[in-house]
């Protein structure tokens, strides 16, 4: 299809400060693109039709983030500006250019999932589609744009199909199956991310190759092979940028294991290579706090969302406000939260998940209830199957809780993800229906995996671990006679709650349930944690 001679203007299209930055919150709104005539900044001009005649310069700060972002390999961030501006200005001068078009869309998606600035999502979107409409098919390089972009937004289903057409017109291109192993693991379907992973391995080896074998690797429970295969990534990287990516994931999935300082030490190499790992950052302000130093730890936070507001950092950080009593502070962060949410909504970004736990926990669980399972129905994962579950715990739907957190932490459904809030949402939930013996056991595995899960949760789950004490040495005995009398199923006297798990044991009256943020009794002291993980 032919483009019309009129085309945007690209100066200016780079977000402007903190303001455009994105909060990563959820919304999913089409973007409207009009064939042949896109506005961008509300300017347009007429620009003749002609093919390109000058290539991009082929070394330096722009060609080096090409290379990376065309095979799906972190780029530093001075080299991502040096790219957009590089490419802007090829595409005004040369806009039949199809593949400058496409590789700006990809330097778009690659800057705002770095920073967390959602303004670069429609500008990504609307370079990746006039590449299309330049060049309908054989164009590859723009199919994997649009499904990283998808991956980016959290909209999983449709990265999905994007990555598919691209491999459907070029199934030995291996740069695509990183995006479907990212789609189809986000979507809950392991068995398709690890059919991807070795079609992968059998077309590519490299760092990229094993990162996406980490995360594989983790998200079936392969915990040792995770992170042997991270520790090669990082080893074998040719580029600072993209070595300190690998540190830092290693540094996550030691925070995921439970290892405060191992964690610290990777996030602070990963800094010390590339200082703009802004998640990096908050990842050591996570592992400072579950080591007490606090101050360290709010700095951390704080530097860390003023460069990628992300609204998971936000969340984390008022929670450990309110640990340390500074509740004002923690509604400031909160609040920020929401209005991440409501600016970032027109960038089409699907971050219902966190919004989501947030309200589950700190705002309406009714509406974090609707949200879930609107989510749910989308793109049924794990994460999502966990969340939706607190969220009708916290609703005080606990029969219909229990079935979700039971999905989220099956190893047979959830392809062996090992999660401490996981395993701790379900047992709280099994302790409220009065399931307290896999309440005690889960309750337990959850500090077993990471004592320090989170600032309230972990705390809380000590505490009512102590509470349901030891399991009973033996099983009480069986009744000697039965009274006739009493109605079939009946387990106490009349008026007595029934436990629907367990009709033949009384379910304790439901208590009125504390916010999880508020400040849990003083707790019992850390179990001895397994040597084994």
């Amino acid at each position: 299809m032919e483009i019309e001679e009129r085309q945007p203007v690209l100066t200016g299209l780079a977000p402007q400060g903190p303001s455009g930055r994105r909060p990563s919150v959820a919304k999913h709104v089409l973007i409207g693109l009009v064939a042949g005539s896109v506005v961008l900044g509300g300017v347009l001009v007429l620009l003749p039709p002609h093919r390109r005649t000058a290539a991009p310069p082929s070394s330096g700060p722009a060609a080096r983030a090409a290379t990376a972002v065309v095979a799906g390999v972190p780029a530093a961030l001075p080299d991502l500006m040096a790219l957009i501006g590089d490419h802007e200005a090829q595409v005004r001068a040369h806009p039949r250019d199809e593949r400058s078009w496409a590789v700006l869309g990809a330097a778009y998606v690659e800057q705002g999932r770095r920073t967390a600035a959602s303004a670069y999502f429609p500008k990504a979107e609307q370079a990746l589609r006039t590449s299309l409409e330049t060049k309908p098919k054989g164009n590859p390089t723009a199919l994997e744009g649009l499904a990283a972009l998808a991956n980016a937004r959290n909209d999983f289903r449709t990265g999905r199909k994007w990555a598919e057409e691209a491999l459907k017109l070029a199934p030995k291109r291996w740069t695509a199956y990183p995006l479907l192993i990212d789609s189809c693991s986000g979507l809950g379907d392991y068995k398709a991310s690890r059919s991807a992973l070795e079609k992968l391995q059998g077309l590519h080896h490299g760092p990229p190759v094993l990162a996406e074998a980490a995360q594989v690797y983790w998200d079936r429970g392969w915990r040792e092979d995770a992170v042997a295969s991270l520790a090669d990534a990082a080893a074998a990287a040719t580029a600072p940028a993209e070595r300190a990516t690998w540190l830092a994931q290693t540094g996550r999935l030691a925070w995921e294991r439970g290892d405060r300082e191992e964690s610290l030490r990777y996030y602070e190499a990963a800094l010390r290579i590339d200082p703009d790992q802004y998640g990096a950052l908050a990842g050591q302000g996570r592992a400072l706090a579950a080591l007490g130093r606090s101050a360290e730890a709010l700095r951390a936070y704080r530097t860390a969302l003023a460069q990628e507001p992300d609204p998971r950092y936000a969340l984390e950080l008022g929670e450990l406000y309110e640990t340390l009593g500074v509740r004002d502070a923690a509604q400031t962060q909160y609040a920020l939260l929401r209005e991440r949410v409501r600016t970032d909504a027109a960038a089409g970004v699907d971050d219902e998940l966190v919004l989501g736990l947030f309200e589950a926990d700190h705002g309406d669980p009714e509406d974090a209830v609707r949200r879930l399972r609107e989510e749910w129905a989308r793109q049924p994962g794990v994460a999502v199957a966990d969340a939706l579950g607190w969220a009708l715990h916290r609703a005080e739907k606990d029969e219909e809780a229990l079935k979700f957190a039971t999905q989220a932490t099956d190893k047979t459904k959830g392809g062996g993800v090992r999660s401490a809030l996981y395993v701790y949402h379900r047992g709280q939930i099994e302790r409220e229906l009065g399931l307290l013996a896999p309440a005690r056991r889960h309750l337990a595995e959850s500090l077993q995996i990471n004592p320090y899960f989170s600032p309230v949760l972990a705390p809380q789950a000590r505490h009512d671990l102590a509470a349901l004490g030891e399991p009973p040495a033996e099983p009480p005995p069986e009744p000697k006679d039965e009274t006739p009398a009493e109605t079939e199923g009946a387990a106490g006297p009349p008026g007595t709650p029934v436990n629907p798990a367990n009709p033949v044991a009384p379910r304790a009256t439901r208590q009125p349930r504390p916010h999880p943020s508020a400040p849990a009794p003083a707790p019992a002291p850390a179990p001895q944690r397994s040597a084994s993980r």
